[in-house]
């Protein structure tokens, strides 16, 4: 089975790994601060804080920015990860839902209608898919309203909007290092911003002294690992980029199959290559019997997960019914290129 997922660790993980177990340094040492200011200095932000997860990434953000009561209301896309919304609830804000286009970011008309009508503190526009979303028109519509922005990075490392990468284009932004991202630790996320105030905010949070604080520090291993895998990300999404490239160029003419889309002033990342059709299930089934891991992202929509307050989000919930992923990480070999190619092409003309 060809692998929907594949880390690819070389000598240099291996080697990083086994210097922590002899060192007996195993937490809060000289890689994690090695990995923090790598970091910080590659999105181009004034202070990093490296947590456990994407997850509590997006949580400590959100406690950061305010968010603690029913009334402050955040929205969110409809179509992401469910750790977008909830981290939200856990925060104990109300989220607001709103559709998304056909680049998977955020519907911007739909937010200008969502900012009118609930007066919002926050918005999480999130980077689906390695694909930034449209920052220019965001950020103006949040700078109207003195709405704060949350970037959910958790998929686009290295993804740029107009030459500046995500991570940097809000006040505030949230990462993750989950075994299937870009960079990837395992387990492990960051808080960034270039905010004074809220750097502080955030290390009440996550560092203990005069105040209730979190434990919530990544270990020396995964800051390790996630240190050479930073250095490795630039020759790998242009390979996914290559990838992406090649499937785009094979897949563009088979019938009722919807490719991705690189939009113009962005920089896609292709943490996932997603494929839209309306026989979705068959041929992920008929991919997988022969030998192609292939999964769904996302079967669900957040409101519908969670039950949240909504806009008219149809084209969200289309997407939940037709769209998949086929393999498009680095540690493809060019025959498994070929073969997905091949194997793709033939199902789609046949279902």
């Amino acid at each position: 089975m060809i692998p929907i997922i594949k880390p690819s660790f070389g000598i240099e993980e291996e080697k990083t790994v086994l210097e922590i177990i002899r060192s007996g340094q195993i937490t809060r040492g000289r890689w994690t601060i090695k990995f923090k200011n790598a970091f910080r200095d590659y999105i181009g932000a004034g202070f990093c804080h490296p947590v456990c997860s994407g997850t509590s990434a997006l949580y400590i953000s959100l406690k950061a920015i305010g968010i603690n009561k029913k009334e402050d209301i955040v929205i969110v896309p409809a179509f992401s990860f469910m750790a977008t919304i909830d981290a939200v609830i856990l925060a104990g804000g109300t989220p607001v839902v709103v559709d998304v286009g056909e680049d998977y970011c955020i519907d911007v008309n739909k937010l200008e209608e969502a900012i009118e009508k609930y007066s919002p503190k926050a918005v999480i526009p999130v980077h689906l898919f390695g694909q930034p979303a449209d920052m220019d028109k965001i950020k103006e519509l949040c700078k109207e309203k003195d709405v704060i922005i949350l970037e959910d990075s958790a998929q686009s490392h290295g993804a740029e909007y107009r030459g500046k990468k995500t991570g940097v284009l809000g006040d505030i932004s949230a990462f993750s290092f989950y075994a299937s991202k870009n960079v990837a630790m395992g387990e492990g996320g960051a808080i960034l911003t270039s905010n004074p105030d809220l750097d502080e905010k955030i290390s009440n949070w996550i560092e203990f002294g005069n105040h209730p604080a979190l434990n919530l520090r990544i270990t020396e291993f995964q800051a390790g690992i996630g240190y050479w895998q930073l250095q490795k990300l630039e020759k790998n999404n242009e390979k996914r980029r290559k990838i992406a490239y090649l499937y785009n160029k094979e897949f563009e003419n088979l019938p009722a199959l919807e490719i991705p889309k690189e939009f113009e002033g962005r920089k896609h990342v292709y943490h996932i290559y997603a494929l839209r059709h309306p026989k979705r299930d068959e041929i992920i089934e008929k991919l997988i019997q022969k030998g192609i891991g292939a999964r769904i992202y996302y079967e669900y929509t957040l409101h519908q997960l969670r039950d949240a307050e909504h806009l008219d989000c149809s084209f969200a919930e289309q997407l939940a019914k037709d769209i998949f992923a086929i393999p498009i990480h680095p540690a493809l070999t060019d025959n498994e290129i070929n073969y997905i190619i091949d194997t793709v092409k033939e199902i789609v003309k046949n279902i």
